[in-house]
């Protein structure tokens, strides 16, 4: 399992999204998809209204998710990872639960992780991602201290177009043996 982390707005997902198209098996992000469940159904797990109960709906996702990836004899890129969560609580200036720092550590991923740096040209907000550029930013460099401080080495991807990224991951990942 392959985790890509970053900031919002950095292309995370559409280089997923172009890696599946390349034949890999990935794993989708799930901020958006709680959002947008939340918003359906009128639920509070929004990182704007409720943000611990947003994070904990984020953890039960990404254990699901790598449990899932466990299935598969391919490698698996994931559109996040368990450190994400713990991130995402230490950027909003909330306690961080003894259970996520468990979950980040008695779940690995490959130790190198790729990390999409926060990138003013293609940085754009809508109805779910609301973080400015300075969060996004912001973001970023917590997620790269995060991964770090769990034992991960952090592999930043190229500020290129999409097909490029895709071309640095898979000559990446040869490279790794992976």
């Amino acid at each position: 399992m392959i985790v890509v982390t970053g900031g919002p707005g950095s292309g995370k997902s559409s280089l997923i999204d172009a890696m599946a198209l390349r034949g890999f098996r990935t794993m989708p992000e799930a901020g958006r998809a709680i959002i947008r469940d939340q918003i359906k159904i009128g639920g509070k797990a929004l990182p704007w209204a409720d943000r611990a109960l947003f994070a904990e709906l984020m953890l039960g996702w990404e254990l699901r998710s790598y449990q899932d990836a466990l299935q598969s004899d391919e490698p698996v890129l994931m559109d996040r990872g368990i450190p994400d969560v713990v991130g995402y609580l230490t950027l909003c200036g909330l306690p961080v639960p003894a259970h996520f720092e468990a979950a980040a550590k008695t779940y690995p991923y490959n130790k190198r992780v790729f990390l999409a740096p926060y990138w003013d040209a293609i940085f754009t907000q809508d109805t779910e991602r609301k973080q400015d550029r300075q969060e996004a930013e912001a973001t970023a460099k917590v997620m790269a201290e995060t991964y770090r401080r769990i034992g991960y080495k952090i592999v930043e991807l190229p500020l290129v177009g999409i097909e490029q990224r895709a071309d640095f991951v898979i000559d990446s990942l040869r490279t790794l043996g992976t």
